[in-house]
């Protein structure tokens, strides 16, 4: 993963792609300091590339509300950079999964896991981020977890 994003930073740079450039900066930033945290905890590797997978899904949720913020307070120019960011650390990602497809592995999940009720809520995300990190939206994914449960 990180070698990806390093070469694709050395093309943004050779074609003067500013957004571009900049995104995938933040991007080692992130996995730098997630790096630097795993070594203080006494793990000297670095993240594994399903935690950067973890880091791109927390970026473009991040986004996501920044859009949806910028948008309210009318702030166009704004919103349309999020989304520029967001389509940017996107072609990073596994991917997603369609609707159907994100029905049939919460319905797995909820099998997998003997999930009879609400309470067992987390257990199935538990379940579904595990074996789907980077491959769906998660908030959607709860949602329909709460409703296949409720």
């Amino acid at each position: 993963m990180r070698e990806q994003i390093n070469a694709a930073l050395k093309e943004a740079m050779k074609a003067q792609d500013k957004r571009k450039m900049s995104t995938l900066r933040l991007i080692n930033a992130a996995i730098k300091d997630r790096d630097i945290a795993a070594r203080t905890k006494g793990s000297g590797e670095g993240v594994s590339d399903p935690e950067v997978l973890e880091i791109l899904a927390k970026m473009i949720k991040q986004r996501r509300e920044s859009v949806t913020t910028y948008e309210e307070a009318g702030r166009l120019e704004l919103a349309e950079q999020e989304r520029q960011e967001i389509d940017i650390i996107t072609k990073f990602l596994p991917r997603q999964l369609s609707d159907d497809e994100l029905r049939e592995a919460c319905e797995k999940a909820i099998a997998d896991t003997g999930a009879e009720s609400l309470k067992d809520m987390g257990k199935v995300m538990g379940a579904l981020k595990s074996a789907y990190a980077g491959q769906m939206d998660f908030a959607k994914a709860g949602a329909l977890v709460k409703d296949l449960l409720g």
